[in-house]
């Protein structure tokens, strides 16, 4: 594995993470809540932005319009059965989810599960690190590389991963804020 390989792998990780905690709702209404839930369209699970036009009319609503007025019950459903705690409002063509505001104890269960979503970055971030290390001993163990070498890539390795994981905190830093901000 290259370094460049590894760099691109973690930056992917970062990534990763950043959709991960834009599921994870902040007190103001946002499009990207609606990421996760999947809904059971004709026995097959479906996206929910792939079966509506999902838009937020203001800051404390998201509206939701199927494309095949036939899902409504579905696309409830899915909603209702979710994590995201919100009960949605049918009126017939559109499906509105009010956002209310975060109690204090919602804000710290919600900061709990951006934690969790941040550490599993940093996981990826370290895992990428252990490949590329084991890559750079195998090339050292076959001769491909002096051992010198192979250090100074491992130090290399080494501070890439400390870049990356530092910026998962940020993100992590950046979501928390959001959360408990009133």
């Amino acid at each position: 594995m290259k370094l460049t390989e590894a760099e691109d792998l973690m930056q992917k990780a970062v990534e990763a993470t950043q959709r991960n905690l834009n599921t994870i709702r902040t007190g103001r209404a946002s499009t990207s809540l609606l990421d996760r839930i999947m809904v059971d369209y004709y026995g097959t699970e479906t996206p929910l932005k792939a079966l509506a036009n999902i838009s937020t009319p203001d800051a404390t609503t998201i509206a939701i319009q199927p494309y095949d007025k036939s899902s409504m019950a579905s696309v409830e459903k899915a909603i209702a059965m979710s994590d995201l705690g919100l009960t949605p409002n049918n009126d017939g063509a559109t499906i509105r989810l009010n956002i209310p505001p975060l109690t204090s104890d919602r804000r710290q269960e919600l900061v709990k599960q951006a934690s969790k979503l941040a550490e599993e970055g940093k996981v990826a971030v370290r895992n990428i690190r252990r490949d590329a290390i084991d890559s750079v001993r195998k090339q050292a163990k076959s001769s491909d590389i002096s051992e010198d070498e192979s250090r100074d890539l491992q130090e290399q390795i080494q501070q890439l991963t400390d870049k990356y994981a530092a910026k998962v905190d940020a993100v992590f830093a950046t979501k928390e804020k959001d959360i408990t901000t009133l």
